[in-house]
């Protein structure tokens, strides 16, 4: 009878908005007259879709009419209290599935109509009795609905924060209500929803709804209006909206159906993948949960969220895990500590995080007080681990962390260490003697970057907005140094692109690897770099050597200690721990960061007696390269043979001996290329905004 009807209403010319509008909502309620099976689910009703076209209606009426007008459809809705009708249906949850069915009802009306309708009573009373019953039941069906719903209403309080008086509700008067009308709950009461039908005619099922709902506002006299609110006592407040939301958070399966932005997983890829995946799937579903919580929270309250989260589940249960010895257990929780870091996205987390993990410290670093943050000299140990496997998921971490839009990150693992510039001699000569192959001409695979297609044609638009950052030794002089000033970048790039032997170079005979291919990386990255470093209080030159303490032992720090240990040993090193440890330092040297950038990409500072900069380790691992390429026969051909392979040219045949150290003479000239790409690009982006 019910889809009869609905199909002849189909058939029919079409009514005024009101006429369609009344006609839905009988059709809904005439339902619950005629149907004696109350278990069949909802979605085998019509019910759905005439709740779609009523939300149709309503926003057909307010895109027809002026803006805030009310329109008789809306004035329907309100003076029936169909909201309230509907909170009644759906705690009920007859017909089964009513329940999602009002929620998504609800999500979609605050959501698509423009005007405010939470002020209204007849609203906000039914909406602040829909957010008790959220949370209720962990794990409900009704889980991505209750989240929707809860964020619509938190989305529309954001806009219009006056309107969280409407959702303060007042415990005291409502245990005096109870007591005092405990006996009368079923009475008729003169606010009673509306259905439009004739009261004679209601089964007893409609009959024991109206009779909840009147219960329900008969034990609700305090939420009238926002000035019954204002009258309470502070500490007697309930705050069902931070309630709901709460136990929401102990939901695992509500918050992996909605919150995370993770792939789509069934039961079978979830055996087939590893044991366990659904658990994760669903600590990081509550991870990210309380991170977009933490990210719209007032600032106070995501304070103290975020310190919550960093005593309660890293200090508590990651930092054990991180510290323990089992090699297994340090690369599943450093694996997960990567996958935290990639997530979080809020600040006031993400502050959290990093003091947990590196400490609060940013004064000067010193050999003896490494160990002062265990947990930080523990993972940085770990870049240096005996397990391969352990290294580069340590140094992926760092990786991602120098990524992280986080000052503190830089100051606490390498800035601190080159604030007094004291890795530079005391006294400075007043000339450099300049390397012998640079007074007698470029060298054959020099390159001419004033003419490079990159860089040539750059509009003002386009040229990045770091002004006078940087500086390089030797300082320009008229003698070597043409008017546009880059005669000095050659011999920076130049250096760099010359540290290799040519018999040990092997990318010229594969077409496709040579350094331009590294421009275009290096300056979107730098870029990139210089929109997150924009905003912090960073040095736009070098600290002048006069206010430097020259004097003090300079000491790298442990983070860059342990990463030049590794560039050191690339010869001997796996090729993958060897792409790690250079990635790392390729992310460092990309930082526009005056002393960060003269450490690592400047060839002629005059390093103080026992320091070492990046471009010396390289010297040395050179120096070491040329005494062993002379005992491998063949090493030429070899090494072509190993960079094909690598590269998918040439299929896997016989072994090749001595791969580990063709692999790592790859790997190093690859980088030093990487290296002059970067010296490029920033020396191109200081010079093309200089006035």
């Amino acid at each position: 009878m019910f889809s009869k009807i609905y199909w002849l209403y189909n058939l029919a010319p079409s009514l005024p908005l009101q006429e369609d509008f009344v006609y839905h909502w009988k059709a809904i309620t005439h339902y619950y007259i005629e149907t004696s099976d109350d278990k069949a689910p909802v979605t085998d009703t019509n019910i759905p879709s005439h709740l779609e076209q009523m939300l149709n209606i309503l926003t057909q009426e307010e895109r027809e009419r002026e803006s805030g007008e009310t329109g008789p459809c809306m004035e329907y809705l309100l003076h029936h209290k169909i909201l309230e009708t509907l909170y009644t249906l759906g705690k009920a949850d007859c017909p089964p599935g009513m329940k999602q069915q009002v929620l998504s009802f609800y999500t979609k009306l605050l959501g698509r109509i423009r005007q405010p309708l939470l002020p209204h009573i007849n609203v906000h009373r039914p909406v602040q009795k829909l957010v008790r019953l959220c949370g209720e039941v962990l794990a409900a069906p009704t889980g991505n609905e209750e989240i929707q719903f809860l964020c619509t209403v938190c989305a529309k309080l954001k806009q219009d924060p006056y309107l969280v008086n409407f959702f303060l509700e007042n415990k005291n008067k409502k245990l005096e209500a109870a007591k005092d009308g405990g006996a009368d709950l079923v009475k008729k009461d003169p606010s009673s929803p509306d259905t439009g039908q004739n009261q004679k005619q209601n089964p007893s099922l409609v009959t024991s709804a109206l009779k909840e709902a009147a219960a329900c506002q008969a034990t609700s006299p305090g939420e009238a209006s926002p000035s019954s609110v204002h009258t309470t006592l502070p500490n007697s407040d309930n705050y069902n909206l931070v309630s709901s939301l709460l136990n929401l958070t102990k939901s695992p399966v509500s918050l992996s159906l909605c919150i995370c932005r993770l792939d789509v997983y069934n039961l079978k890829e979830d055996a087939v993948a590893f044991a366990g995946k659904r658990a994760l799937i669903s600590f990081l579903s509550w991870l990210d949960y309380c991170d977009q919580l933490i990210k719209e929270a007032q600032k106070t309250a995501a304070a103290v969220l975020a310190r919550a989260v960093r005593e309660r589940f890293f200090v508590a249960i990651m930092e054990p895990q991180l510290m323990q010895t089992s090699e297994v257990g340090i690369l599943t929780s450093t694996a997960l500590l990567n996958r935290i870091i990639r997530q979080v996205t809020s600040e006031a987390l993400l502050q959290e995080t990093i003091y947990f993990l590196l400490g609060e410290e940013t004064g000067p670093e010193t050999p003896a007080g490494i160990t002062q943050h265990p947990l930080r000299h523990r993972l940085i140990e770990h870049c240096d681990h005996l397990s391969d496997e352990i290294s580069i998921m340590t140094l992926r971490l760092f990786e991602h962390l120098l990524q992280k839009p986080c000052q503190h990150i830089l100051q606490n693992l390498v800035l601190r260490c080159l604030e007094e510039r004291n890795y530079m001699e005391n006294k400075q000569p007043e000339e450099r003697e300049e390397r012998e192959h640079m007074e007698n001409g470029q060298p054959h695979d020099a390159v001419d970057l004033e003419e490079d297609p990159l860089f040539s044609d750059l509009s003002p638009d386009n040229r990045l907005s770091s002004p006078d950052w940087l500086s390089c030794s030797p300082p320009p002089s008229t003698e070597h140094t043409k008017p546009d000033g880059k005669t000095e970048v050659h011999k920076i790039v130049n250096s760099f692109l010359c540290l290799v032997p040519d018999e040990a170079k092997s990318s010229y005979q594969v077409e496709g690897t040579g350094y331009d291919t590294y421009l275009r990386d290096a300056h979107r990255q730098f870029r990139d770099y210089c929109g997150v470093c924009q905003r912090w209080d960073w040095r736009s030159s070098p600290k002048p050597f006069e206010k430097c303490n020259l004097d003090s032992p300079f000491f790298e720090g442990h983070f860059l200690k342990v990463l030049f240990d590794r560039m050191g040993r690339i010869l001997d090193q796996p090729y993958d721990v060897n792409l790690q440890v250079t990635s790392v330092l390729s992310k460092l040297s990309l930082l526009p960061h005056a002393h960060l950038h003269e450490y690592l990409l400047d060839p002629y500072i005059n390093l103080a007696p026992g320091c070492r900069s990046l471009f010396s380790v390289i010297v040395r691992v050179v120096g070491d390269l040329m005494l062993r390429t002379h005992r491998i026969p063949d090493f030429t051909p070899k090494l072509l043979l190993v960079r094909k392979r690598l590269l998918g040219l040439e299929p896997e045949g016989m072994s090749v001996d001595h791969v580990t150290l063709l692999e790592g003479v790859i790997v190093l000239e690859e980088f030093c290329k990487e290296l002059a790409a970067i010296a490029f690009v920033k020396f191109h982006a200081s010079t093309s905004t200089s006035p």
